[in-house]
């Protein structure tokens, strides 16, 4: 009797391990799936510039971070703290020269015993870009990253990296 009573419920256990695992998987983002990352909550876009030969011009990165989320800036309050971060790859003539990262806001939050440095809303990231005097005309795209960490006024997210790339057109 024992061992059939075993039997029976070790073989409803098996089922109930099959049943689970043929699941179908949850939408990105949901507690099925774990914790939502930081590029959930942040958008990020480039505008053309234009660059003469020999010379530089300013890019503009701009962060759209949705209303109840912040990003730390650049520097970070505190150096555990990931910074948002810009990375951008040279091509063809044309190069970075440095970037430049908005002023941020300073705000208190429940998890953190001081103020922090965050950007909020939208934030305007400037890279300047050099092109060399025998750089070809014509348009091209630089590839660039955007590493973010955003939280919200309880809670930071996983990190992550938004790809995008900055339209210059060299004339």
């Amino acid at each position: 009797m024992f061992r059939r009573i075993s039997f029976a419920l070790i073989s409803v256990l098996i089922a109930l391990f099959f049943i689970a695992c043929s699941r179908t998987a949850a939408p990105a983002g949901s507690p099925a799936q774990g914790p939502a990352t930081s590029v959930k909550f942040v958008k990020a876009s480039a505008a053309d510039v234009q660059i003469s030969a020999g010379g530089s011009a300013e890019a503009t990165v701009t962060l759209t971070i949705q209303p109840g989320y912040h990003v730390n800036a650049n520097p970070p309050t505190f150096p555990y703290l990931r910074a948002t971060e810009v990375l951008v790859q040279t091509v063809e003539g044309v190069s970075v020269g440095f970037i430049t990262y908005p002023n941020p806001l300073t705000k208190k939050f429940s998890f953190a015993d001081k103020p922090l440095a965050v950007y909020e809303g939208s934030a305007a990231i400037k890279v300047t870009l050099k092109a060399t005097p025998t750089a070809a005309k014509g348009a091209r795209s630089l590839p660039a990253k955007l590493n973010v960490q955003a939280c919200d006024d309880q809670v930071c997210y996983a990190p992550g990296t938004l790809e995008l790339s900055i339209p210059a057109t060299v004339k």
